[in-house]
């Protein structure tokens, strides 16, 4: 009960941060950007820094940064697949989604394992 506190609490000032920060900046999308990804990592993090050891929790912060890597890539070819070929939302998902896997996998096995 008390993680789910902690998450509560941490998470929403994190993300009231960082939408903040997004509605600073130009254009208004960044501060959904800014207000999920960071919030929730960050919460996990020095969650799992204060129930595991600093060393668990380098793991999965690099892991974290491994995934963000993979997610950027398929972000990248969606953009790509629907400005630039002309392919619906649907088509570019899923076809980036078996890029972001084999992304996602491939580091995880040349990097993380």
């Amino acid at each position: 009960m008390r993680e789910i506190v902690y998450r509560f609490i941490v998470g929403g000032l994190i993300v009231s941060l960082f939408a903040a920060i997004g509605d600073i900046l130009k254009p208004k999308s960044f501060a959904g950007l800014f207000g999920a990804a960071p919030s929730v990592a960050i919460a996990t993090l020095s969650l799992t820094i204060l129930e595991s050891s600093k060393n668990y929790a380098a793991l999965e912060a690099r892991s974290m940064i491994f995934g963000a890597i993979a997610f950027f890539v398929y972000s990248c070819l969606c953009v790509h697949l629907m400005m630039k070929h002309n392919m619906n939302a649907i088509s570019a998902t899923v076809f980036g989604l078996a890029v972001w896997l084999v992304s996602a996998l491939s580091s995880w096995l040349f990097f993380l394992r």
